[in-house]
Order: C-alpha cells, then structure tokens, then sequence
C-alpha cells in the first residue's frame, strides 16, 4: 500500500507543477455551468413564469458528474503516455507490488476527480444553485463522487492498457462519455423521457449518481427535481457496484497488458 501512496503523491506533485492539466479539464465542465445552465436557466424562466428558479439546482449534479468523467479520462490518458514512453516498465521492475501500481493511478485520478467536483459545486453555488445545509448531505455527496470516480477511472485505465493509440483511446472513451451524460438525468429528469430513454438511463449509473446527489448534498427548489425518487440506499448500491466493476476490468486488463 506505501508504494501506491508514493505513486499517489507522484501524480498530484506532477498536477501541481503542469497547473494547466486540471484547469484544461475544468474549462468544459464550468462552460457547460456558466452557459448551458444559465441559458436553459432564462429559457425556462421565459416560458414558464419561476421555473427557471431551480434549475441551476437541479442541473449542477450533472455537471459534476460529467467533471468526474473528464477527470477520469485525463488519468486513463495520463496512464497511456506512461505506457507509450517506457516508464510503466520502469515501474514494473521495480521491488513492488504490481496491483499498487494500478491503485496509485486510481488513487490519484480519484483526487483529481473530487478537488474538481467541489469547484464545480463552488461555482454553481455562486450562480443560484442552493447547497444542502446538512454536512452529512456533503459527506455522503463526496462518498458518491468518489465511488463514480473511481468506477469510471478504472473504465478510463482498463481502455488505457488495451491499446497502445491515443486516437484510439480518446474515440473509444469518446462514445462512452456522451451516453453517459445525455442518457441519464443529468439535464433532465427521468419522468420526461420516452419509456424507451427511461430504461436505458436507469442501467446507466450516472443517473443514481446524480440523483443520489440531489437528494443529499442540494436542495430542490424546482418541482421536476423531485420527479426521480430512487431510494437512496439504491444510488449508493450501483455507485458501488460500478466502482468495483470499473477497477474489476482495470485490473485484468492491466494484467493481460503486462504479461
């Protein structure tokens, strides 16, 4: 575990040093904030007397877990250039465990994930999105981050060590992303989808990510945020579930990479 922790520190002291690593993976993520909940914000205003009143609310759970994604994408393609330039082998050779390598990765993209997700909140907080009181609500708001972030970082490095392609890698990610963002409830809730969308968001697990961040950490203000009512127990179920399938596949995948 102590060599997963120095490759852990490894990889933040490099983030710290190339500052333009987290901030490129935050500009996305914030746009989609500043002008796509703001602009759908006046829209819904327009049309509907106060309704645009709680969206900021409703829509930022979705951009923090569109940041999670980008973030865990970002690690995968830190992992391929590790590859690509020798230093995985370099790692290899070295007196330790090899699982505490792909831990030390995950480790840190996990990070990388949750300092990202908590700027996201910051910045929607500032333009009218209203935060839970409750500091258990945050707790548990940052368990569900880290849980999907660790999922997706290890669906990111399971892609990493299967191809030896940039391009590749970043096509294949790619056609994961956008699903992952479009069909779920990140920007709208599930009581309006077609039956067909509905049950294509309910196996995709950012929709129990964001919903379990909605119950938890915001507070609805705006009457189509009540509409997805998983249980709770539930989002926690699946954001686990994914988790330990994500570092699953990670994990054979960076064997069969090594052997």
């Amino acid at each position: 575990m102590s060599a997963a922790i120095i490759l852990w520190q490894k990889q933040m002291k490099k983030s710290l040093i190339h500052t333009e690593e987290i901030v490129g993976m935050l500009i996305q993520p914030i746009l989609w904030v500043v002008l796509f909940g703001v602009g759908s914000r006046s829209l819904m205003a327009a049309a509907t007397p106060g309704g645009g009143d709680g969206y900021m609310t409703f829509i930022v759970p979705g951009i923090v877990a569109l940041t999670a994604v980008g973030g865990a994408i970002g690690g995968g393609s830190a992992w391929l250039n590790e590859r690509l330039m020798g230093i995985v082998k370099e790692y290899l050779v070295a007196p330790i465990p090899r699982l505490s390598i792909l831990l030390g990765n995950a480790l840190s993209i996990t990070t990388k994930v949750l300092i990202q997700s908590i700027i996201i909140l910051v910045v929607g907080v500032l333009l009218g999105a209203e935060l839970s009181s409750n500091p258990l609500g945050w707790l548990g708001g940052i368990l569900l981050v880290a849980g999907y972030g660790i999922g997706f970082a290890g669906v990111a490095l399971a892609v990493a060590s299967k191809t030896d392609s940039s391009e590749g890698y970043h096509m294949m990610i790619f056609m994961l992303q956008l699903p992952l963002l479009f069909w779920s409830n990140s920007l709208y809730p599930l009581a309006t989808l077609p039956n067909w969308m509905r049950i294509g968001a309910l196996i995709n697990p950012t929709t129990y990510v964001v919903t379990g961040l909605r119950q938890i950490t915001m507070t609805p203000t705006l009457d189509m945020g009540n509409l997805d009512t998983i249980p709770l127990w539930i989002c926690f179920l699946v954001v686990v579930a994914f988790a330990t399938l994500g570092m699953g596949l990670a994990l054979k995948a960076f064997k069969s990479s090594i052997k």
